[in-house]
């Protein structure tokens, strides 16, 4: 099935590895162009030299810019940058690391509460609204989300407060955007193998038995890869999902106990 991706441009925040960097390859190997952000210049330039190797015909298809999801500055800059270096923006998807992790919740500090806000939701909050006002009809806005959507995960209240709070405003804004043929949706990875999920996984004092636990909890018996989250982000984001908005789509192998 062609997805309809090639010449698109997408801006993909926190891509130079994980999720984002796994979505971003799986949207060069599909024909498009991508923008790629980190924190530092050096990693973002690398990241985008190293997709631009992997992907066939991909050099010259992504650019690296040095961006912190929480400056205000950010959400424009990176849409400039696709408009000046591929002439449009077709889409966004915002994925930001996992705040800290393993802190009992009646010991998180108010500044901890404010920075992981600062990052994760406000950050988030204005990329989207930024792209709302430069997308046309077709155009995409995407969330990386989690499952704590629907159910708080053990040591991760950080997480557990705020992207429940996305995912409503993610909703709200599919309902805005609607009518002008922008899609508005959300994707919530489960267990997936990478290097934050080894961290996670490491708290417990045995990462390998950790896994393992985890992995029988799952009905797929397994971890997720970084490549399959790519292929189910770059399917959403395409023209070949035009129907579907509005939607928290779980990436977790069936973990998750509800519908």
């Amino acid at each position: 099935m062609d997805l309809g991706l090639t010449d698109r441009a997408y801006v993909i925040t926190g891509a130079t590895r994980g999720l984002g960097f796994a979505t971003a390859s799986q949207l060069l190997a599909e024909g498009a162009k991508v923008v790629i952000s980190g924190r530092t210049e050096k990693s973002a330039e690398e990241a985008a030299a190293q997709l631009g190797v992997e992907a066939s015909g991909g050099e010259g298809r992504a650019v690296g810019v040095a961006a912190d999801n929480a400056d205000p500055q950010t959400p424009a800059r990176l849409i400039e940058a696709s408009r000046e270096r591929f002439g449009r923006f077709d889409g966004l998807l915002i994925s930001v690391g996992g705040p800290a992790a393993g802190v009992p919740a009646d010991q998180l500090t108010d500044e901890q509460w404010q920075s992981a806000f600062d990052s994760v939701f406000l950050g988030a909050v204005r990329l989207a609204r930024a792209a709302a006002a430069e997308l046309e009809d077709g155009g995409v806005i995407g969330f990386v989300l989690s499952g704590s959507v629907h159910e708080p995960i053990p040591g991760l209240t950080l997480s557990n407060g705020l992207r429940p709070g996305l995912a409503g405003f993610a909703k709200t804004l599919a309902n805005e955007l609607g009518p002008r043929g922008i899609r508005v949706l959300g994707l919530m990875p489960g267990r997936i193998g990478t290097e934050r999920m080894q961290y996670l996984d490491s708290l417990s004092g045995d990462g390998e038995a950790a896994r393992e636990r985890n992995s029988h909890s799952i009905p797929l018996r397994r971890y997720g890869t970084p490549e399959e989250f790519g292929r189910t982000a770059a399917f959403v984001l395409s023209p070949a999902a035009s129907y579907l908005t509005g939607v928290m789509l779980p990436v977790d192998g069936g973990a998750l106990h509800g519908f």
